[in-house]
């Protein structure tokens, strides 16, 4: 069956690195309604020739050979073939787009194709790029990122160590373990003989893009290393380049505000649950929120909740223990800037309490999510854990507890129906469910 889409996925920000997706659209939308439909081989050679032109790939590689290259190269992503080019203002404001992704061309499953960084933050960090070399307004990017400091160290290291990332402005790289930088290297999934813990098989392009994504935004890579298919609470990665990412589709939590009582008790459920596992698992990881709001999760097709944005997610390994960002300041370089203020600092994993993302969501999220009509009592009693899993100024247990009791309350609340087809029809046999 063939894909189809709306006009939304006609248009992509042609920033750096290119993509190739969006000659896809280009290449369908200059065809003939009434032309008879060209073969497979022919399509793909015009795509391809037309984001050589269009993508100017001569001038900037960066992104051929990754996984989100590969995947258009076979069609395995692609927009529909009757898609006609949007009137009117361009649409390369939205934070994504949609698509169509397939295994065997037969069967096609909605995808997102996400912006790593605002269309503002594109410019805002070119031109920063650009001043770094006391170049002009526009100048190569990939030339100017090649001849830092800290990509020369990249060059010589055969293991990527807590020092090479330090200064870097993301909350996953805070205060990296050797345990965590070591499964990015083994996990990442850019390159050709993904395994091992060093980066003897990593190009010398392959160093700057896994660069460039941890400087930009660390989502991505947590896809990566901690994949839904092992029970981590991330959709499938299924590729990205530079400052754009494909992904599994999801509905954003906000669209379910106003649900009815079983439903938005379910995805409360679920949520609390998500941060449980953030805060207790088998790798004796702890995950911890910079910031929530109700865009950083998302619900699939069979109402299972999953964190649909990663980039605010910070780690502290408690098994190995975690190596402070001392002197991260004197580290600092344009690679610290690209997303923020050179002067952004984060606080020290020392700081962060248990409770932080139970208060952040409690705080910001649940409200609005639990403001269905509940009967009384319930009502009142979830208000009332609401209201003490909110309160920061409470011990990390009286919090945890808060918690513990609100996920007791909305348990029997939720129903056993096929709208939430990610437990069903388990739950009818299995009070697990």
């Amino acid at each position: 069956m063939e894909p189809r889409l709306g006009p939304k996925a006609a248009t992509l920000h042609l920033g750096w690195p290119f993509l190739l997706l969006w000659v896809s659209g280009l290449s369908y939308s200059v065809s003939s309604p009434t032309s008879p439909s060209p073969s497979p081989v022919s399509r793909v050679r015009t795509s391809y020739n037309l984001g050589r032109t269009f993508l100017g790939l001569d001038k900037c590689n960066a992104c051929i050979g990754t996984s989100i290259c590969k995947k258009f190269f076979k069609e395995e992503i692609r927009f529909d073939n009757r898609l006609a080019l949007p009137l009117g203002p361009p649409l390369d404001d939205l934070p994504s787009y949609s698509a169509n992704y397939s295994d065997d061309f037969k069967t096609w499953r909605p995808v997102e194709i996400s912006r790593l960084v605002s269309k503002q933050q594109n410019k805002i960090s070119d031109r920063r790029i650009c001043a770094s070399a006391a170049a002009p307004k526009t100048c190569s990017i990939e030339r100017v990122l090649r001849k830092t400091g800290r990509f020369q160290k990249w060059l010589q290291a055969k293991r990527l160590t807590p020092d090479l990332v330090r200064g870097l402005s993301s909350p996953l790289l805070r205060c990296p373990s050797q345990r965590l930088l070591d499964r990015v290297v083994r996990r990442y999934a850019e390159v050709v003989d993904a395994g091992s813990i060093f980066m003897d098989h990593f190009t010398d392009r392959d160093k700057l893009r896994l660069l460039y994504t941890l400087a930009v935004n660390t989502h991505p890579v947590l896809l990566q290393i901690f994949p839904g298919a092992e029970g981590w609470p991330l959709p499938k990665y299924l590729g990205s380049c530079g400052r754009f990412l494909v992904s599994t589709s999801t509905s954003p939590l906000q669209e379910f505000y106003g649900a009815p009582p079983d439903q938005a008790a379910d995805l409360a459920y679920q949520l609390l649950g998500v941060l449980e596992s953030l805060r207790s698992n088998d790798l004796n990881y702890f995950f911890y929120f910079t910031h929530v709001d109700a865009g950083m999760f998302g619900i699939f097709s069979n109402g299972h909740l999953f964190i649909r944005d990663a980039s605010a997610l910070g780690v502290i390994d408690r098994q190995e223990g975690s190596q402070a960002a001392s002197g991260a300041g004197d580290n600092k370089d344009i690679f610290s800037c690209l997303v923020s203020g050179c002067q952004t600092e984060l606080p020290s994993c020392d700081t962060i309490p248990e409770k932080q993302n139970l208060v952040l969501v409690c705080s910001q999220v649940l409200p609005l999510l639990l403001q269905a009509e509940f009967p009384s009592p319930v009502r009142e009693q979830i208000d009332a854990e609401l209201t003490r899993c909110a309160d920061r100024t409470r011990p990390d247990p009286e919090v945890l507890g808060a918690a513990s009791r609100l996920k007791d309350i909305l348990r029997p609340l939720r129903t056993c129906d096929p709208r939430f087809a990610y437990r069903y029809p388990d739950c009818k046999y299995n009070d697990k469910f």
